[in-house]
């Protein structure tokens, strides 16, 4: 029995759009020596098509954790239990911000984003100024990350188990987008 995880990230995306997203690109990665496979989705909240924010989300899985999973259906005639986290993958959530001319208060807006990430969408702030070659202008990007841990049972059986994490998800993009005029 082989997992079709690419149907498993299809469902995502239609599961993304019902929670109020765009999706906008898909892109998987199998790396040819070691068969790990990576899956990268672009979307943006529906309300914010016209920007100003890119959310990236992207999953990497292991080829040994696949075989393990797969191994686990057949020795088991139902769905097996993963109460050890033995078949978890890490969803990560990328948020993207045009460049900043106001930096914001990074403990406020940390602060902010932990409260409505909540424990499930644990957020890391972060800020970047960087300069191109032969230009005196600085560049301040905010940079915005979530991590996940999600069992492959759950994913591939009950595909809902991101709901909570989703809403989550669109909460802090669009608390981005309502903000973005505070920084540009």
């Amino acid at each position: 029995m082989a997992v079709d995880l690419a149907s498993t990230i299809t469902y995502l995306k239609d599961h993304a759009m019902e929670h109020g997203f765009h999706v906008h690109d898909e892109r998987h990665f199998v790396e040819t020596y070691t068969l790990r496979q990576a899956w990268e989705i672009d979307v943006h909240p529906a309300d914010a098509c016209a920007g100003p924010l890119d959310l990236h989300i992207s999953l990497d899985v292991e080829p040994r954790l696949l075989l393990k999973f797969e191994d686990s259906l057949v020795d088991f005639n139902d769905i097996p239990e993963d109460k050890n986290g033995d078949y978890n993958v890490t969803f990560f959530f990328n948020w993207s911000m045009p460049p900043m001319t106001r930096q914001p208060d990074m403990i406020m807006l940390s602060a902010e984003l932990a409260g409505i990430g909540g424990i499930d969408l644990p957020i890391e702030v972060s800020s970047l100024q960087s300069m191109g070659a032969l230009d005196a202008k600085m560049d301040a990007r905010l940079s915005v990350v979530g991590k996940v841990d999600r069992s492959l049972v759950d994913l591939v059986f009950s595909q809902d188990s991101l709901c909570e994490v989703l809403d989550r998800v669109r909460d802090v993009s669009m608390y981005l987008v309502e903000h973005a005029d505070q920084w540009e």
